[in-house]
């Protein structure tokens, strides 16, 4: 299965419409689109969420995500899988990185992992 993103509320709306554009077959949202979290929600309340509904989290936040991701595993819970951004990387870099994700990997790939990009 082809992975599928929740970009979280801080990224850019461009991000998803660039890679529709690039794949219209890519599944992306953004947090506070209709039927996923709206802004505001708690970073444990993300995690459930993608769980429940099987998304890999798109995030920059790499001050508490990490530590509510380690919390969440810690708790018997599972993730599809967390990107965290690094603060360096242009959003021309993202969009490439996200395709490639898409394009040439495997959902199961990410399963319970924290992976920072670029690696």
């Amino acid at each position: 299965m082809r992975p599928r993103f929740l970009l979280d509320e801080n990224m850019d709306r461009a991000i998803q419409r660039q890679l529709q554009r690039l794949s219209p077959e890519i599944d992306v949202k953004l947090v506070g689109d209709a039927q996923v979290p709206p802004r505001g929600t708690s970073d444990p309340d993300i995690l459930m969420w993608i769980e429940d509904n099987d998304y890999i989290l798109v995030t920059r936040n790499r001050k508490t995500m990490p530590k509510h991701f380690k919390e969440h595993l810690a708790a018997g819970r599972q993730v599809p899988g967390v990107l965290c951004i690094r603060k360096s990387v242009a959003m021309t870099e993202l969009i490439n990185v996200l395709y490639l994700i898409w394009y040439a990997s495997d959902a199961e790939e990410y399963r319970d992992r924290l992976v920072f990009i670029p690696l």
